[in-house]
């Protein structure tokens, strides 16, 4: 049976998407009071993300470093000076950035509906951040104290979607790869990924992107409210129906 539950962070414990908006838009009226493309700033902002995050998780270039190229990217797109000191400037972004931070809605009654379970699992964070921000967040709302395990690539050696990086995490909580869950809003990356390399996947679908996964070891969700449920028909037909009776 499943006997924990790692989730990712990022638009699937805090709400991320939230907390970019507030602090592109932030950034950008100190730079450009009224700019004519503000409203489009937290769209471009997270696509930038999803440009350059690869280029630090492939090891060819640091983790500041690829945060300066998002930035000067941003600044170049919207038309503003290039900061001379991107390193403050990205700083600066931070603040409003951390200013936002949140759980969403449905994640507390989540945790305490399975916790409240007979046989509650495990529970731990898996996530592709550097783990001092990660922790960082999860302090923040309120969530640190709930999780047993806060999983990064410093400590796994690898970043999602490599095998390696969820079989150390098994590993790492002691367990077999069949005997734990991850839950995340990556379809491949908290989905596809580890159930190809054993564990279970559940995807977390909160944008509601797609009409269903592509893979049947996958289960999707649009809230996290269908976990325990979602939890109980999973370890039902691993258990067997003789067992379960």
């Amino acid at each position: 049976m499943i006997r924990a539950i790692l989730f990712d962070l990022d638009e699937t414990l805090f709400d991320h998407r939230r907390a970019v908006a507030h602090a592109a838009t932030r950034w950008t009226e100190s730079v450009c009071p009224g700019h004519e493309l503000l409203p489009e700033t937290p769209a471009l902002w997270l696509d930038l993300e999803d440009k350059h995050l690869p280029a630090w998780h492939a090891g060819e270039c640091s983790f500041a470093e690829q945060r300066r190229r998002r930035l000067r990217e941003f600044c170049r797109r919207l038309g503003l000076p290039e900061p001379a000191d991107p390193d403050a400037a990205f700083a600066r972004f931070l603040t409003h950035y951390e200013s936002a931070w949140a759980a969403f809605p449905d994640v507390p009654e989540t945790l305490d509906a399975l916790a409240a379970l007979d046989d509650a699992p495990v529970l731990g964070v898996l996530t592709n951040g550097v783990a001092v921000q990660q922790e960082a967040k999860l302090r923040r709302i309120g969530l640190m104290d709930r999780m047993e395990v806060v999983l990064t690539p410093d400590t796994l050696g690898a970043f999602k979607p490599a095998p390696q990086c969820y079989h150390e995490a098994a590993a790492k909580l002691g367990l077999r790869p069949q005997e734990v869950l991850m839950v995340g809003d990556n379809l491949m990356f908290d989905a596809i990924a580890p159930a190809r390399a054993g564990l279970h996947g559940v995807w977390l679908d909160r944008y509601r992107a797609e009409p269903g996964a592509s893979s049947p070891a996958v289960t999707r969700i649009t809230t996290l409210r269908d976990l325990p449920e979602v939890l109980a028909a999973l370890n039902s037909r691993l258990i067997g129906p003789s067992r379960a009776a």
